[in-house]
């Protein structure tokens, strides 16, 4: 078997995580660690009992070592320039979400993974849970007719992280992109992502600028709260809305509304910080018209115990190995950073916006 040499930029929490995944594949060795901070890779490298992996001050140097892949797993701002860096050094690419700050970073990271014959997939564990993958095959099936109305999105009642996430320069976006793009990936790639056309959106932080509810209000710079309607082709139109923070329960449940039929999806999890699509499904209920009446059926629900985060990285390990195309491509991702980019234009302009994207 050949040993598929990863390394790893950036050694914050969730690089933990993503070495906890590749030391569960046997056809997988970790060789590197890079950190920008000096020192902090080696002691992430002891720390994590990695003990034959070389450690590195920049991700240039890592980058010069005899790689396979990358995870990274920096803060957003360092999203673009380390990913275009790995591509054109030859190697693949796991990226953590979101994929960048802005979209014309989105579009010269693809541009790069189709120069190098790289691959650029994008980590969203949810795509993994086999109960995401049942609503993807209901709603392409054609069993609920003509998709016309999406609503999607998630609310914590209480759930605003700080630091680098409440940084404009350093984030790009608030909740929109930390929490929003997991709804925005559940239902666009349930529908196989459309082309959107036109965003009108609307955006707030009433709760991370008030010292009542964020410790760090003085530096809080992005939204806490985020609204928008997006028409694509073909006469469908999608609601996306996301709360890092409100005095409500939930935003509601995500919706898919058909010419025969419509189904209902809740997240699974409880607590302050769920009710967002970072996780598993909890529910799903079809309504439709049957026998003569009004009649709906709860979609038996997949019972697993897979660990969606470890998929995600066995997925992107195995098709290093085996010479697959990315798991989760950057170009499908790269539409969802259109929508963003368009919901914070649209919300700073106050009015209606096309999204941009390539021909």
């Amino acid at each position: 078997m050949n040993m598929v040499k990863i390394g790893i930029i950036g050694t914050g929490g969730i690089a933990r995580a993503h070495v906890s995944a590749y030391r569960k594949l046997p056809f997988v060795q970790i060789v590197a660690a890079a950190d920008v901070i000096p020192g902090r890779a080696r002691e992430f490298a002891e720390r994590e009992g990695l003990t034959d992996a070389a450690a590195y001050d920049s991700h240039t140097e890592l980058l010069a070592a005899d790689l396979d892949g990358v995870s990274i797993c920096t803060p957003n701002v360092s999203h673009h320039r380390t990913a275009v860096d790995s591509l054109r050094a030859g190697k693949q690419v796991l990226l953590e979400k979101p994929m960048s700050v802005t979209l014309a970073e989105a579009l010269d990271m693809v541009k790069a993974a189709k120069e190098s014959d790289r691959m650029l997939s994008i980590g969203f564990q949810p795509r993994y849970d086999p109960n995401m993958k049942r609503l993807q095959e209901i709603v392409q099936s054609g069993r609920l007719g003509q998709v016309y109305y999406v609503e999607t999105g998630g609310g914590r009642r209480r759930g605003m992280p700080g630091g680098t996430f409440i940084s404009k320069t350093l984030a790009g976006a608030g909740a929109m992109a930390d929490i929003g793009c997991y709804s925005l990936d559940m239902a666009l790639n349930t529908l196989g992502y459309p082309r959107p056309l036109t965003v009108s959106a609307f955006t707030a932080n009433h709760f991370g600028t008030n010292p009542l509810y964020h410790p760090e209000a003085n530096k809080f710079e992005v939204e806490d709260f985020g609204v928008a309607m997006v028409r694509f082709e073909n006469d469908l139109t999608l609601q996306f809305k996301i709360s890092w923070a409100m005095h409500m329960d939930t935003l509601g449940a995500t919706m898919f509304l058909g010419t025969d039929a419509g189904l209902k999806v809740t997240p699974a999890g409880s607590g302050p910080w769920s009710g967002v699509w970072d996780g598993a499904i909890g529910s799903m209920t079809m309504f439709h018209d049957d026998f003569g009446g009004h009649t709906s059926t709860e979609v038996p629900l997949i019972g697993h115990q897979l660990n969606l985060f470890d998929e995600k990285v066995r997925d992107f390990a195995e098709a290093v190995r085996d010479g697959r195309p990315a798991p989760i491509p950057g170009e499908q991702i790269l539409i969802q950073q259109a929508i963003i980019d368009g919901v914070l234009r649209s919300a700073d302009l106050r009015r209606e916006v096309s999204v941009q994207l390539p021909v």
